[in-house]
């Protein structure tokens, strides 16, 4: 499958603003793994391969480990994640699937308040809004995966050339 547009290109002003959006979220105060995770989780279940190559990549090069992306499809069955990651999980899936459900059930509220303060409940659901926004323009316009490269292990690589 081939890209059918460039949206960076297209629309510089909404791709910025668009980028000043996850700007906010990536320095919100939320711990990077879990921003990860989060990212990893809501491309799982919207099915967007280019967003699951690079967070998977990001993940890694940050030191997440293969174990828990390999998992993270089955993250309520596996021993691998904090009690506050799983809360972020189970929000990040209720409100990528809002839509289907119309609702997000107090129980998971209330659960998801133990783990966070007011303040990082509203960034972690901003997290969640950009990344299924991410999703939005990847999967439509088909951005293709397996060129990404951390911006890190790019640097590595051009200063080792």
């Amino acid at each position: 499958m081939s890209q059918r547009l460039n949206y960076a290109k297209a629309s510089p002003d909404g791709f910025k603003a668009m980028r000043q959006f996850q700007e906010h979220v990536d320095n919100c105060g939320l711990e990077h793994p879990l921003l990860e995770l989060v990212k990893m989780r809501a491309s799982q279940l919207n099915g967007c391969a280019y967003c699951l190559d690079m967070h998977s990549k990001d993940a890694r090069a940050a030191g997440e480990t293969e174990q828990r992306l390999y998992l993270l499809n089955a993250w309520r069955e596996s021993p691998f994640y904090s009690e506050r990651e799983r809360a972020a999980l189970a929000w990040t899936e209720a409100l990528t699937r809002i839509s289907k459900t119309k609702d997000v059930p107090d129980a998971l509220y209330d659960e998801v308040r133990k783990q966070f303060t007011d303040k990082e409940l509203v960034d972690l659901s901003l997290a969640i809004i950009a990344i299924n926004g991410w999703n939005r323009l990847a999967i439509p316009f088909r951005s293709e995966p397996g060129h990404y490269q951390p911006i890190n292990q790019a640097k590595n690589k051009q200063r080792a050339v």
